[in-house]
Formats: structure tokens, sequence, C-alpha cells
């Protein structure tokens, strides 16, 4: 019985330390991951183009950017409801009109294909109104909805605004 329990103590030690050792390989493992995964990050650099703009402008920008997020939200709450008319409303509310309120003092700042898909958003919303009024037909105008959507996708992906002191 003497000899049983001394065998079995190296056992137990020999576990403990290989379950150590599972821990601090597991540990190490995570520690490279984690690095790796790091420098994976860093690597991966915004490559927009920087639109360099003094804060009253940016703030122009995203307030108006905000304004057709929560307005296109309006549509699409509306179109859940077949209610055709707030659709044309609140599409009306981000056509061309919006699009003239206080712009003059971005042409200069910003590049002439950033204004031009701007202006393509607000000429979409235009023709949703127009359709929606018309054609009543909510899968349509989700579908003129969508296609709009596809441009602020990609203005997102090709811009980063940036404020210059």
């Amino acid at each position: 019985m003497l000899i049983c329990a001394i065998s079995a103590k190296p056992k137990q030690g020999v576990t403990l330390y290989f379950d150590q050792e599972i821990k601090l390989n597991k540990l190490l493992f995570m520690l490279i991951l984690g690095v790796f995964a790091n420098a994976v990050v860093a690597e991966e650099t915004d490559k927009r183009q920087i639109l360099k703009l003094s804060e009253p402008q940016r703030e122009h920008v995203l307030q108006e950017m905000r304004a057709l997020l929560s307005g296109t939200q309006s549509i699409l709450d509306a179109l859940a409801k077949d209610d055709m008319a707030a659709v044309a409303q609140q599409a009306r509310l981000l056509g061309m009109t919006m699009a003239h309120k206080a712009e003059d003092h971005l042409k200069g700042a910003l590049p002439q294909e950033f204004m031009k898909l701007g202006m393509t958003v607000h000429q979409d919303f235009d023709q949703i109104a127009a359709d929606a009024e018309s054609m009543k037909d909510s899968k349509h105008s989700l579908s003129q909805l969508s296609a709009s959507m596809t441009k602020c996708v990609a203005c997102h992906a090709s811009y980063q605004i940036r404020t210059q002191h």
C-alpha cells in the first residue's frame, strides 16, 4: 500500500506538470495570435480619399447624411405600412430642395465626383416621390430606394471626412 501511495504522487505531479504546460502553450498561442491579428489590422489602413473640411462644412455634410438616413428610415416605415402618400412626402423632403440648402460653401471644398454622386441621390428621392404618387407600388419604391442606397454605400466606401485646422 505504501508503494501505491508513493507511485501515485509522482503520477499526480506529472499530470499537474502537463496541465500547466498545456495552459502555457495555450496562453503562448493566444499571445502570438493576438500579435498577428494586431499586425494584420495595422496593415489595413483606411484607403478612402480624405475630404478636408472646416468644422462648419463637416458638420453640414454630416447633418445632411443624418437627415438622409433618418428620412430613409421614415420611407421604409411608410413602405412597411403601404402608405404611399407618406413615402412620397418623406422622399420629397430628401430631394433636390434639400440639396440646395447652403451648398455654396461646399462647392470648392468637395470633389466634383462627390458632389455629383450626392446630387444623383437627391434626384433619386425626387423620382421615388413622383413614382410613389403615380404608381402607388411599394415594391417599385423599395427597389428604387435600394438602388439609391448603393450610392450611399459607394460614397462611404470611397471618402472619409477630416477637419482641417
